[in-house]
């Protein structure tokens, strides 16, 4: 078992400071591992809502959940959405001592659920996969390739790991889809999937998706949207910096798990991923979504222009302005493309990421940074 201090950490904070917490994530990420990490030591009752002997027990769930004292942990909460009004009820009782952790794999529902029924008394934590900061040094590649979903990273083998990919993709389409109310063809979808694919790390066009797949641009966007809303792809928005310029208005599509990205593509191994035409794609959105996770900004963009300026992240932090460039090369250089990003978006520093091992500076205002060392951009940030 990896530890996972920092998820635990925010945890602790959450469940004091606000009387519901949900962790949310894709099924198989480690949700349930992680709270039953979190209640080990402390007064916690779990629920299983997909276990029929839980469901039994909640049949009353204001009763029951009302004499508890400490922390219920109510896992797959999707399965009883009537359940936030429960939980608005108890928490909002002047003598409540019970602190709720709320576990879930649907976001849509989770959110639309939560907004309406515990709004001011609920807090969020989105769990992700393994992370670089979570391994030791020498997994960074297998970390790249598997993904950071634990039963595939942990595997054996590469085999097993993408054997393992293939039943997650088969499960989420046939099974999970559906249970979300989403009448889809599983087949349909994953020709989606798949092809969406092959636009890791590109602009969205849902036109030239639509005509490949004979299907209206409305559609392609609500396929899209599902994928964003159960945690497979991160829509990265685009920022606009002068409205009086032709500046690009569509998000980049990143999947967020890499080991499913390689399963769609059919790359079952390093050799194979290292060969392919994507392989520079890949890992951009590898090392975006590391740093997503591990710098945590309030929000984050891309920023491009028609005339071919672009920067691969952009995001605040306590007004001031950063940028991010992601280089899969062990000699990055800094382009005119970099210059013009940080003198048009005024930035107060600009880091190339890459995946050789040494830190330098290589103009003023402008670094070069190991994707491991990661750590680095955080520390900075809480300096100033």
């Amino acid at each position: 078992m990896i530890n996972r201090p920092s998820y635990l950490e925010q945890l602790s904070i959450a469940v004091q400071r606000s009387p519901v917490t949900a962790l949310l994530g894709p099924r198989q990420c480690g949700k349930t591992t992680l709270a039953r990490m979190f209640g080990e030591g402390q007064d916690t009752v779990y629920f299983d809502l997909e276990s029929q002997p839980d469901l039994i027990r909640l049949q009353n769930p204001e009763l029951m959940l009302g004499s508890l004292k400490g922390i219920a942990v109510l896992d797959e909460i999707q399965e009883m959405p009537g359940l936030f009004k429960v939980l608005r009820v108890l928490v909002d009782r002047p003598m409540n001592r019970t602190r709720f952790l709320i576990l879930g794999s649907a976001s849509p529902d989770i959110m639309k659920n939560a907004s309406e029924s515990l709004a001011g008394r609920l807090e969020f934590i989105e769990l992700s996969g393994f992370t670089l900061q979570e391994i030791n040094s020498e997994s960074e590649k297998a970390l790249w390739l598997k993904g950071g979903f634990p039963r595939s990273f942990l595997a054996d083998s590469d085999e097993d790991s993408m054997a393992w990919l293939e039943g997650f993709i088969r499960t989420f389409l046939e099974r999970d889809i559906p249970h979300l109310g989403i009448s889809i063809h599983s087949a349909a979808m994953r020709r989606f999937w798949t092809m969406l694919a092959h636009y890791h790390g590109q602009i969205w066009n849902a036109s030239e998706l639509g005509r490949a797949m004979g299907l209206s641009d409305k559609t392609m966007r609500s396929y899209l949207d599902i994928l964003t809303g159960t945690f497979m792809i991160r829509q990265l928005q685009p920022w606009h910096e002068n409205i009086g310029k032709r500046q690009v208005k569509a998000p980049k599509i990143y999947f967020r798990d890499s080991g499913i990205l390689h399963k769609l593509l059919s790359l079952p191994d390093y050799h194979s991923l290292l060969g392919h035409p994507r392989v520079g794609a890949s890992w951009e959105g590898f090392a975006l979504e590391q740093t997503l996770l591990t710098v945590k900004p309030a929000q984050a963009f891309f920023w491009s222009t028609y005339s071919g300026a672009e920067l691969d992240l952009f995001f605040l932090h306590k007004g001031r302005r950063y940028g991010i460039e992601f280089k899969f090369n062990e000699a990055p250089a800094v382009t005119k493309s970099m210059r013009t990003a940080l003198e048009t978006l005024n930035l107060d520093h600009l880091w190339i990421i890459y995946p050789g091992r040494q830190s330098y500076p290589v103009q003023d205002k402008i670094s070069i940074l190991p994707v491991c060392d990661l750590l680095a951009i955080r520390d900075k940030l809480r300096q100033n």
